[in-house]
């Protein structure tokens, strides 16, 4: 599909895929996340994400949401690394709708003290549900693994520095970093592009900051942690990787297909068919502007936790010598598949259009399947090769 881009007077860069259905999904995000906060402030990108849902100067928290929901929307948000996005998905009759709560809230937040002290406590036990959920946590593990501080610290923050912020400093934080020219609006379904130009030259002025990321230093280490009141162990390895746009992110997306991506692929096969030692195994490329990494996760049994890491390293190496051009044609079918039917979600390819318009790669869009198919064996193989010769792992097992 062709996408609509233009960059707009105020600074914002609106892009867009029209389709036909009758469904409109819309994301406004800010290039603003957790890896631009020191190690005294981590998670305040967070706690905004938070807080500009809870009332602004003529909408109440309920307001907010029963606004959406009554058109049979969804309002969501998310904070990444690199960017706070904030999103809708409405029937397309109902778009302008969706942009004045959208524009409302990121423009009108109230920051109500009360409010505040109160959603505190919330991200708090947010906090508490996400370390207490193992499967969930050796994710931050394996990221603190393999990034220093501040950037390896994560993204929600952390018990004392999400208690320690103050009201005044959040809000003030806010309106100095939301600055306009730092939005990526990005629209999938049926809407009007120039009339959503419009809306955003009108409603927004241009106000300009430059931001600065953190230094990103990378690492390899490795850490297990034993905890009382779990049977199963939890087990990551995970590599340094190309980013989104670099010429051999394509090459690793061809490696996942074949070596973790699915029941038919190579790690699946060996550690849970063969050898029964995990029930899930599965794979996760997370890559944004700045940084990228490749894990495999595996539940498994404690006694069992380095012959599954042994099986991992071992399949990595294998690459280069057991992957053969039928694989390879299969793991670009499997991509070129997965595409087509993930991109039946005007949300999902949302997404996928705000982070490679972050990348400054959204010229590829329309190239994915090409430059799947443009993937050489002897490529895969050297990435394979290359990936695994530096790797961290995590692990959280049974005390």
């Amino acid at each position: 599909m062709k996408l609509l881009r233009k960059k707009l007077k105020n600074g914002m860069t609106v892009i867009m895929e029209k389709r036909e259905l009758p469904v409109v999904s819309v994301a406004v995000t800010n290039r603003f996340g957790a890896a631009f906060e020191e190690s005294k402030i981590k998670g305040i990108a967070h706690v905004i994400e938070h807080m500009v849902f809870k009332g602004t100067k003529t909408r109440t928290h309920e307001d907010i949401s029963r606004e959406i929901e009554k058109k049979g929307g969804i309002l969501n948000a998310f904070t990444s690394n690199e960017v706070t996005s904030f999103w809708f998905k409405l029937p397309s009759e109902h778009l302008f709708a969706g942009l004045d709560i959208i524009t409302d809230i990121i423009k009108n937040p109230k920051f109500d003290r009360k409010n505040f002290e109160k959603e505190k406590k919330v991200i708090l036990e947010e906090i508490k549900m996400y370390h207490d959920i193992p499967a969930r946590n050796i994710y931050d593990k394996i990221f603190e693994n393999l990034y220093e501080y501040p950037i390896g610290e994560g993204i929600i923050g952390s018990k004392e520095t999400v208690s320690s912020l103050d009201r005044d400093f959040v809000y003030n934080y806010y309106k100095e970093n939301y600055q306009h020219n730092n939005f990526i609006i990005s629209v999938v379904g049926s809407a009007d592009f120039k009339e959503i130009c419009d809306y955003f030259e009108k409603n927004f002025n241009f106000k300009s900051k430059e931001m600065k990321i953190k230094e990103i230093k990378k690492r390899n280490a490795d850490s297990v942690e034993e905890r009382e009141s779990i049977d199963q162990a939890h087990f990551i390895l995970a590599v340094h990787a190309p980013i989104v746009g670099d010429k051999k992110y394509p090459v690793l997306e061809v490696l996942d297909a074949y070596l973790a991506s699915g029941m038919s692929s190579r790690l699946f096969l060996e550690i849970r068919e063969e050898r029964g030692l995990a029930y899930s195994i599965r794979s996760s490329i997370d890559s944004e502007k700045s940084y990228s990494y490749y894990s495999i996760y595996a539940g498994t049994r404690k006694e069992v936790v380095n012959e599954v890491k042994e099986i991992i390293i071992k399949e990595f190496n294998k690459v280069s010598s057991s992957m053969t051009e039928k694989d390879l044609a299969e793991a670009k079918q499997r991509l070129v598949g997965l595409r087509k039917i993930n991109s039946e979600e005007s949300d999902s390819v949302m997404n996928e259009i705000t982070f490679m318009e972050l990348a400054d790669n959204i010229d590829e869009y329309s190239e994915h399947e090409k430059r799947i198919n443009n993937v050489k064996l002897e490529e895969v193989k050297k990435l394979a090769s290359e990936l695994i010769k530096e790797y961290s792992t995590a692990a959280i097992v049974p005390k």
